[in-house]
């Protein structure tokens, strides 16, 4: 089985992909990506996954781990297998003020239209998730970033649960560090 980590931008991805290495999945990354001021703690990407649907050839490698991947890309994952979605979501006004936040960090200069985004994140927030309900090869849990801030614990079990009671929890909510929780709604 693969585990896809997801969502949208902002939304807690890369502290779930860090939870669940915790837990004991190990986690399929490429450390290309490197942390900074926008995720301290690392990204926890794999820069192939951005390559589907024209490259698949990773996929075998990816059984038996998490990989995390832009919520877009979720339409390209081959059919022929069976996988698990972690699905993050966030309050939409903290998704905007950190993706901004982020976004003028790389470009001072760049003109980011909040209502254009909001538009196109919840458009697609929508659309995405009426498709992952529609998906038999796809078994998926929602995370909300704001529960697993307030109730670590809980969360952490609510997703043992979702992977067969295999994962450690007490390590899992170990990894929840309510300082990086910076934009709130």
């Amino acid at each position: 089985m693969i585990t896809i980590v997801s969502g949208l931008p902002r939304s807690g991805t890369s502290m779930m992909m860090k939870m669940l290495e915790a837990g004991g999945l190990p986690a399929l990354v490429d450390q290309v990506r490197t942390a900074d001021i926008d995720n301290p703690k690392g990204y926890y990407e794999f820069e192939r996954v951005k390559q589907l649907p024209g490259d698949t050839a990773w996929l075998p490698e990816a059984e038996g781990k998490a990989v995390k991947m832009v919520s877009m890309l979720l339409y390209e994952l081959p059919k022929d297998r069976p996988y698990q979605v972690v699905f993050m979501r966030r309050a939409m006004p903290e998704i905007l003020a950190s993706q901004k936040k982020m976004l003028l960090r790389r470009d001072a200069n760049m003109v980011v239209d909040d209502v254009e985004m909001k538009q196109l994140f919840e458009g697609h927030l929508k659309n995405i998730t009426a498709w992952l309900s529609e998906q038999s090869h796809l078994k998926v849990i929602e995370v909300w970033y704001n529960d697993m801030l307030k109730q670590p614990a809980a969360e952490a079990k609510r997703l043992n649960a979702f992977f067969g009671g295999t994962l450690n929890e007490a390590a899992m909510s170990a990894i929840v560090d309510e300082s990086l929780y910076r934009n709130r709604a």
